[in-house]
Protein backbone atom coordinates (compact mmCIF):
# COMPACT_ATOMS: atom_id res chain seq x y z
CA UNK A 1 0.00 0.00 0.00
CA UNK A 2 1.31 3.45 -0.88
CA UNK A 3 2.02 5.52 2.21
CA UNK A 4 -0.22 8.55 2.40
CA UNK A 5 -2.51 7.29 -0.38
CA UNK A 6 -6.08 8.01 0.72
CA UNK A 7 -8.33 7.74 -2.34
CA UNK A 8 -12.08 8.15 -2.66
CA UNK A 9 -13.43 4.59 -2.56
CA UNK A 10 -17.16 5.10 -3.13
CA UNK A 11 -19.05 7.04 -5.76
CA UNK A 12 -22.24 7.09 -7.82
CA UNK A 13 -22.19 7.04 -11.62
CA UNK A 14 -25.28 8.86 -12.84
CA UNK A 15 -24.75 8.95 -16.59
CA UNK A 16 -24.79 5.98 -18.98
CA UNK A 17 -25.82 2.86 -17.11
CA UNK A 18 -26.26 4.49 -13.66
CA UNK A 19 -24.69 2.50 -10.83
CA UNK A 20 -22.76 2.76 -7.61
CA UNK A 21 -19.05 2.01 -7.65
CA UNK A 22 -16.53 1.04 -4.99
CA UNK A 23 -12.76 0.80 -5.24
CA UNK A 24 -11.66 -1.97 -2.88
CA UNK A 25 -8.30 -3.35 -1.77
CA UNK A 26 -6.99 -6.87 -2.29
CA UNK A 27 -3.65 -8.58 -1.99
CA UNK A 28 -2.62 -7.29 -5.40
CA UNK A 29 -2.58 -8.14 -9.07
CA UNK A 30 -0.83 -11.44 -9.74
CA UNK A 31 0.43 -10.32 -13.17
CA UNK A 32 2.05 -6.98 -12.38
CA UNK A 33 3.97 -6.83 -15.67
CA UNK A 34 1.89 -4.25 -17.55
CA UNK A 35 4.14 -1.39 -18.67
CA UNK A 36 1.43 1.27 -18.28
CA UNK A 37 -0.21 0.43 -14.94
CA UNK A 38 0.83 1.20 -11.36
CA UNK A 39 -2.62 0.39 -10.00
CA UNK A 40 -1.25 -2.72 -8.27
CA UNK A 41 0.39 -0.44 -5.68
CA UNK A 42 -3.04 -0.04 -4.07
CA UNK A 43 -2.82 -3.43 -2.37
CA UNK A 44 -1.68 -5.10 0.82
CA UNK A 45 -0.96 -8.57 2.14
CA UNK A 46 -2.69 -7.59 5.41
CA UNK A 47 -6.04 -9.32 4.87
CA UNK A 48 -7.75 -7.84 7.92
CA UNK A 49 -6.60 -4.30 7.13
CA UNK A 50 -7.91 -4.73 3.58
CA UNK A 51 -11.25 -5.95 4.88
CA UNK A 52 -11.63 -2.95 7.18
CA UNK A 53 -10.99 -0.57 4.25
CA UNK A 54 -13.43 -2.51 2.09
CA UNK A 55 -16.06 -2.65 4.82
CA UNK A 56 -15.94 1.13 5.19
CA UNK A 57 -16.24 1.70 1.42
CA UNK A 58 -19.11 -0.76 1.13
CA UNK A 59 -20.95 0.86 4.05
CA UNK A 60 -21.83 3.75 1.73
CA UNK A 61 -23.67 1.56 -0.78
CA UNK A 62 -27.40 2.30 -0.80
CA UNK A 63 -28.71 0.20 -3.67
CA UNK A 64 -30.15 3.34 -5.28
CA UNK A 65 -29.86 1.96 -8.82
CA UNK A 66 -29.88 -1.76 -8.01
CA UNK A 67 -26.46 -2.05 -9.65
CA UNK A 68 -22.95 -2.02 -8.22
CA UNK A 69 -19.49 -1.99 -9.81
CA UNK A 70 -16.53 -3.31 -7.83
CA UNK A 71 -13.01 -2.41 -8.91
CA UNK A 72 -9.73 -3.24 -7.19
CA UNK A 73 -6.04 -3.36 -7.96
CA UNK A 74 -6.24 -6.60 -9.89
CA UNK A 75 -8.96 -9.22 -10.12
CA UNK A 76 -11.88 -10.40 -8.02
CA UNK A 77 -9.73 -13.37 -6.98
CA UNK A 78 -7.47 -10.92 -5.13
CA UNK A 79 -10.25 -9.87 -2.72
CA UNK A 80 -10.46 -11.69 0.59
CA UNK A 81 -13.31 -14.09 1.39
CA UNK A 82 -14.82 -11.84 4.06
CA UNK A 83 -15.09 -8.99 1.57
CA UNK A 84 -16.78 -11.22 -1.02
CA UNK A 85 -19.26 -12.48 1.60
CA UNK A 86 -20.01 -8.91 2.66
CA UNK A 87 -20.60 -7.84 -0.93
CA UNK A 88 -23.11 -10.66 -1.35
CA UNK A 89 -24.88 -9.77 1.90
CA UNK A 90 -25.15 -6.12 0.88
CA UNK A 91 -26.49 -7.00 -2.56
CA UNK A 92 -29.16 -9.24 -1.10
CA UNK A 93 -30.19 -6.83 1.66
CA UNK A 94 -30.33 -3.77 -0.62
CA UNK A 95 -31.93 -5.46 -3.60
CA UNK A 96 -28.92 -5.05 -5.88
CA UNK A 97 -29.61 -7.29 -8.85
CA UNK A 98 -26.52 -6.66 -10.98
CA UNK A 99 -22.85 -6.46 -10.07
CA UNK A 100 -19.66 -5.87 -12.06
CA UNK A 101 -16.17 -7.14 -11.20
CA UNK A 102 -12.74 -6.98 -12.88
CA UNK A 103 -10.54 -9.91 -13.80
CA UNK A 104 -7.20 -10.51 -15.55
CA UNK A 105 -7.24 -13.04 -18.37
CA UNK A 106 -4.97 -15.37 -16.40
CA UNK A 107 -7.89 -16.04 -14.02
CA UNK A 108 -10.46 -16.73 -16.75
CA UNK A 109 -11.11 -20.28 -15.54
CA UNK A 110 -12.32 -18.90 -12.19
CA UNK A 111 -15.00 -16.73 -13.81
CA UNK A 112 -17.73 -19.33 -14.33
CA UNK A 113 -17.97 -20.53 -10.73
CA UNK A 114 -17.65 -16.99 -9.37
CA UNK A 115 -20.53 -15.74 -11.51
CA UNK A 116 -22.67 -18.70 -10.55
CA UNK A 117 -22.13 -17.99 -6.85
CA UNK A 118 -23.87 -14.64 -7.34
CA UNK A 119 -26.48 -15.90 -9.74
CA UNK A 120 -27.61 -18.43 -7.12
CA UNK A 121 -28.57 -15.39 -5.04
CA UNK A 122 -30.51 -13.84 -7.92
CA UNK A 123 -27.72 -11.40 -8.76
CA UNK A 124 -26.48 -11.05 -12.33
CA UNK A 125 -22.67 -10.95 -12.26
CA UNK A 126 -20.72 -9.47 -15.15
CA UNK A 127 -16.95 -9.57 -15.49
CA UNK A 128 -14.76 -6.91 -17.11
CA UNK A 129 -11.39 -7.64 -18.68
CA UNK A 130 -8.61 -5.11 -19.04
CA UNK A 131 -7.88 -5.99 -22.66
CA UNK A 132 -6.52 -2.54 -23.66
CA UNK A 133 -6.38 -3.29 -27.41
CA UNK A 134 -7.16 -6.02 -29.92
CA UNK A 135 -3.83 -5.28 -31.64
CA UNK A 136 -1.90 -8.33 -30.41
CA UNK A 137 1.53 -6.92 -31.24
CA UNK A 138 0.93 -3.71 -29.32
CA UNK A 139 -0.89 -5.43 -26.46
CA UNK A 140 1.73 -8.08 -25.75
CA UNK A 141 5.03 -6.62 -26.96
CA UNK A 142 4.46 -3.01 -25.91
CA UNK A 143 1.91 -3.04 -23.09
CA UNK A 144 2.79 -6.57 -21.87
CA UNK A 145 -0.76 -7.51 -20.88
CA UNK A 146 -0.28 -11.27 -20.65
CA UNK A 147 -3.23 -12.21 -22.86
CA UNK A 148 -2.12 -14.85 -25.32
CA UNK A 149 -5.46 -15.17 -27.14
CA UNK A 150 -5.88 -13.24 -30.40
CA UNK A 151 -9.48 -14.14 -31.24
CA UNK A 152 -12.01 -11.70 -29.67
CA UNK A 153 -14.75 -14.30 -29.98
CA UNK A 154 -12.77 -16.67 -27.75
CA UNK A 155 -12.03 -13.92 -25.21
CA UNK A 156 -15.74 -13.06 -25.09
CA UNK A 157 -16.54 -16.60 -23.93
CA UNK A 158 -15.14 -15.64 -20.53
CA UNK A 159 -15.75 -11.90 -20.24
CA UNK A 160 -18.77 -9.63 -20.62
CA UNK A 161 -17.11 -6.22 -20.73
CA UNK A 162 -13.68 -4.80 -21.57
CA UNK A 163 -11.44 -1.85 -20.85
CA UNK A 164 -9.54 -0.29 -23.74
CA UNK A 165 -6.49 1.96 -23.34
CA UNK A 166 -6.17 4.80 -25.84
CA UNK A 167 -4.00 7.88 -26.25
CA UNK A 168 -0.61 6.20 -26.54
CA UNK A 169 2.15 6.15 -29.16
CA UNK A 170 1.51 3.82 -32.08
CA UNK A 171 -2.25 4.36 -32.14
CA UNK A 172 -4.17 6.22 -34.82
CA UNK A 173 -7.75 7.33 -35.30
CA UNK A 174 -8.34 4.25 -37.42
CA UNK A 175 -6.89 1.78 -34.92
CA UNK A 176 -8.74 3.36 -32.00
CA UNK A 177 -12.05 3.18 -33.87
CA UNK A 178 -11.33 -0.41 -34.89
CA UNK A 179 -10.71 -1.35 -31.26
CA UNK A 180 -13.94 0.31 -30.13
CA UNK A 181 -16.03 -1.24 -32.88
CA UNK A 182 -14.57 -4.69 -32.23
CA UNK A 183 -15.31 -4.27 -28.54
CA UNK A 184 -18.92 -3.26 -29.17
CA UNK A 185 -19.35 -6.21 -31.52
CA UNK A 186 -18.25 -8.90 -29.09
CA UNK A 187 -18.89 -7.44 -25.61
CA UNK A 188 -21.85 -5.95 -23.75
CA UNK A 189 -20.01 -2.81 -22.70
CA UNK A 190 -16.72 -1.07 -23.45
CA UNK A 191 -14.83 1.39 -21.28
CA UNK A 192 -12.21 3.55 -23.01
CA UNK A 193 -9.50 4.84 -20.70
CA UNK A 194 -7.37 7.69 -21.99
CA UNK A 195 -3.78 7.22 -20.87
CA UNK A 196 -2.70 9.47 -18.02
CA UNK A 197 0.78 10.12 -16.71
CA UNK A 198 2.10 7.80 -14.00
CA UNK A 199 5.41 6.26 -12.99
CA UNK A 200 5.35 3.50 -15.59
CA UNK A 201 7.27 3.46 -18.93
CA UNK A 202 4.22 3.94 -21.20
CA UNK A 203 3.33 7.61 -21.41
CA UNK A 204 0.39 9.57 -22.87
CA UNK A 205 0.88 10.80 -26.42
CA UNK A 206 -0.53 14.32 -26.76
CA UNK A 207 -0.99 14.06 -30.52
CA UNK A 208 -2.87 10.78 -30.30
CA UNK A 209 -5.07 12.15 -27.51
CA UNK A 210 -5.80 15.28 -29.56
CA UNK A 211 -6.77 13.08 -32.53
CA UNK A 212 -9.02 11.01 -30.25
CA UNK A 213 -10.78 14.12 -28.95
CA UNK A 214 -11.26 15.56 -32.44
CA UNK A 215 -12.27 12.50 -34.43
CA UNK A 216 -13.14 9.59 -32.11
CA UNK A 217 -14.77 11.14 -29.05
CA UNK A 218 -17.57 12.89 -31.00
CA UNK A 219 -18.60 9.56 -32.56
CA UNK A 220 -18.97 7.67 -29.30
CA UNK A 221 -19.54 10.20 -26.51
CA UNK A 222 -23.30 9.53 -26.46
CA UNK A 223 -23.13 5.76 -26.97
CA UNK A 224 -24.85 4.20 -23.95
CA UNK A 225 -22.73 1.03 -24.19
CA UNK A 226 -19.48 2.96 -24.05
CA UNK A 227 -17.89 4.73 -21.08
CA UNK A 228 -15.06 7.16 -21.83
CA UNK A 229 -12.70 8.13 -19.00
CA UNK A 230 -10.66 11.15 -20.04
CA UNK A 231 -9.16 11.03 -16.55
CA UNK A 232 -8.81 7.87 -14.50
CA UNK A 233 -10.90 9.39 -11.69
CA UNK A 234 -13.89 10.24 -13.89
CA UNK A 235 -15.99 7.54 -12.22
CA UNK A 236 -15.53 9.45 -8.97
CA UNK A 237 -13.19 6.97 -7.27
CA UNK A 238 -9.42 6.92 -7.06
Amino acid sequence: MLEGFNPVRYSVIQEKNPREIVMLVGDGCKWRKCRFCDYHLDSSKDVEANFQINKEALSHVTGIYGELEVINSGSFVDLDDKTIRLIKEICVSLGISKIHFECHYMHRDAVKDFKESFEKLGIKCVIKLGLETFDYEQRENVLVKGIDEKNPEVIARYFDEINLLQGIRGQSVETMITDIETGLKYFDRVCVNIMVENGMPIKPDKEVIAAFMERVYPIYKDNNRLDILLNNTDFGVG
